[in-house]
């Protein structure tokens, strides 16, 4: 059961795609970071767009005895933005959207976590800082194990003009779906 409740506590840490070996080495896991993944789908009337982040970086602490006590500090590189159209990620690069030159990263910081009474689901609240602007979220998180890896998926949406990002306001929509899977190896 404590085991249960430390990949919780520590199940968000993964959301963003990022390394937890501060978390995961205690026990043994091993990121997998090629079949790990951080995506987002941004839709506008006549389609969507998915796109990603390929670099993170990130400092977790995971206390075992009460993972409520647990804390994880996100940091996204900017610049690693890609997403399905060259032309686009240009775009989504530029003032438009993550302006990367003004605002070389995003930054999660947790500030609770909140566990369900199901089992392998919780979920993390933080402040989520993009474009200088910082916003309280929650994350849902369900988190899967076995014998040869631990898989978790956080599947939510954020509002992007909640941080400033306006551009195309009524022609894309103000909300964007974010996925995030990762394994680990035991």
């Amino acid at each position: 059961m404590r085991f249960l409740q430390w990949i919780t506590s520590c199940a968000f840490l993964m959301t963003l795609g990022l390394s937890v070996n501060a978390c995961m080495a205690a026990d043994g896991l091993t990121p997998n970071m090629e079949k790990s993944k951080i995506e987002f789908v941004g839709h506008k009337s006549d389609g969507s767009h998915k796109g990603g982040f390929k670099k993170f970086e990130l400092v977790a602490k995971a206390d075992f005895n009460d993972p409520s006590k647990s804390s994880l500090n996100i940091v996204i590189k900017t610049e690693s933005l890609w997403s399905d159209d060259d032309k686009l990620t240009e775009h989504l690069r530029g003032e438009d959207f993550f302006n990367v030159k003004k605002y070389p990263k995003v930054t999660f910081e947790s500030s609770k976590i909140v566990h369900s009474n199901e089992q392998g689901k919780a979920k993390i609240v933080g402040k989520f800082t993009m474009l200088g602007k910082t916003e309280e979220v929650e994350v849902p998180v369900d988190v899967e194990v076995t014998d040869e890896n631990m898989k978790v998926v956080a599947k939510f949406k954020i509002d992007r003009t909640k941080w400033g990002m306006v551009y195309g306001k009524g022609k894309i929509n103000d909300e964007v779906d974010i996925v995030a899977e990762f394994v680990f190896n035991r």
